[in-house]
C-alpha cells in the first residue's frame, strides 16, 4: 500500500523575490511575531497571523525565529534590508 504525502496548507505572500509562508495549522495566535516585527508586516486576523504589508519587510527574520510553533517561514531575496 503506497503512502501519500500530505501537503501542508500554507498561505504565501510574495513581493519580487521576497516570500513569507504562513502555516495556519501551526499558528496558535500568540501574537509574538506581530509584536517583534519592526516594519509592521504582520497582523492577526481571526486569531491567526497574516501578512498585511510584505513590501515593508526588511527580511530581518525576527518573526520566524520568534515563532514558538514554526508557523512562519521567511524566504529572503538575498537583498536583506533593501526594500524595493
Amino acid at each position: 500500500m503506497a503512502e501519500t504525502a500530505r501537503k501542508e496548507e500554507t498561505v504565501v505572500a510574495e513581493y519580487g523575490e521576497r516570500k513569507i509562508v504562513i502555516i495556519p495549522r501551526y499558528c496558535k495566535g500568540c501574537d509574538i511575531c506581530v509584536k517583534v516585527c519592526p516594519a509592521a508586516v504582520l497582523d492577526m486576523k481571526e486569531f491567526k497571523v497574516c501578512v498585511v504589508d510584505i513590501e515593508a519587510c526588511t527580511e530581518c527574520m525576527l518573526c520566524e525565529v520568534s515563532c514558538p510553533d514554526f508557523a512562519i517561514e521567511v524566504h529572503p531575496s538575498g537583498k536583506k534590508g533593501k526594500v524595493k
